[in-house]
């Protein structure tokens, strides 16, 4: 009787619910105490750091601290570590970064950001790609335009747009059948007369060659190394013999793009080569004359430098 005479001089709200009562009993006093310990936590903040907008700015508080001015102190921090590498790098060769282990331990690390910002989207954690994409495997030992570290920059550099025609509408449904078993049958190392005169006869080893190895200058693939671009099943091989790669002809074509990342790199690699195949000095290269100004560069030249030694290593390049 004592705790149901307790419970009925507590007083109720009034509010009643399937036979509850709601009571109106006080909250505890620890719990009022942190409601004002934080009103207070409150007051101080406001008055330490930045809190309330302005017109053009925000009130700066006693402390003037923001996020942006602590990041870049951290950022100018790390660039301070970072700079007596990134000196001495500029004034390296590709060949004595590679005979130097902690460069090349220093490349590998600044590297892993920036292939994360730039590419892993596409060719994936570690230069592999989700097998549903169309996107290179760079962690392999394929390679459509040449595995060396100048291929590789050229590719970042300049990109790549692979060009396969459409044979849609010129060929018959048993020419493609043909063609198609050809390609499994090279990938196997099985020989496959009918489909070998039909390969010479629609010119297709113009581009992947008599020996049907592909050609790294026009980016045609291997067709006898069982590493496929796009898909190994005979639907797909039969899509791609149909609707081509990059044909804007067709709409049903693949498209397989790799973006340009500095036009102005690409130039200069191209003269440089240019000039050592004329057994030329590329010290003696006059740059103001070869170049406008105005050339197009998402990434640095040390940048897609540090990317090609990256990918190259990934995959254990030429």
């Amino acid at each position: 009787m004592a705790e149901k005479e307790e419970y009925e001089k507590v007083k109720d709200t009034g509010h009643n619910w399937d036979g509850i009562t709601e009571l109106d009993n006080p909250p505890p006093r620890w719990w009022l105490n942190a409601l004002y310990l934080s009103g207070l936590l409150v007051l101080v903040y406001f008055i330490l750091y930045p809190s309330l907008p302005l017109v053009n700015d925000s009130t700066k508080g006693l402390l003037g601290w923001t996020q942006i001015r602590e990041y870049k102190q951290d950022f100018a921090a790390i660039e301070q570590r970072r700079a007596p590498y990134e000196e001495k790098f500029a004034q390296m060769s590709i060949t004595e970064v590679l005979e130097d282990p902690e460069m090349l331990n220093y490349i590998r690390a600044s590297s892993k950001v920036l292939y994360g910002d730039n590419c892993a989207a596409c060719h994936g954690i570690g230069g592999q790609p989700p097998q549903a994409g169309t996107y290179p495997v760079l962690a392999d030992d394929d390679w459509l335009y040449g595995g060396t570290i100048d291929d590789i920059m050229m590719s970042i550099a300049n990109g790549r747009i692979g060009q396969m025609p459409a044979h849609d509408g010129a060929l018959t449904e048993q020419e493609v059948t043909d063609l198609t078993q050809f390609v499994i049958d090279s990938a196997n190392s099985l020989p496959n007369e009918a489909g070998r005169i039909l390969y010479d006869q629609y010119g297709c080893a113009m581009c992947h060659g008599d020996d049907a190895k592909g050609d790294k200058y026009a980016g045609s693939a291997d067709l006898t190394d069982k590493i496929w671009r796009f898909s190994d099943t005979e639907e797909q091989i039969r899509r791609t013999i149909l609707h081509g790669v990059n044909d804007g002809f067709d709409p049903q074509t693949r498209l397989a793009v790799m973006p340009q990342w500095s036009e102005k790199m690409a130039i200069k690699l191209e003269i440089k080569a240019d000039v050592i195949n004329a057994g030329e000095k590329v010290e003696e290269i006059n740059w103001k004359d070869e170049l406008n100004g105005n050339e197009s560069e998402r990434l640095s030249e040390s940048d897609i430098k540090k990317l090609a030694i990256y990918v190259h290593q990934l995959g254990g390049g030429e």
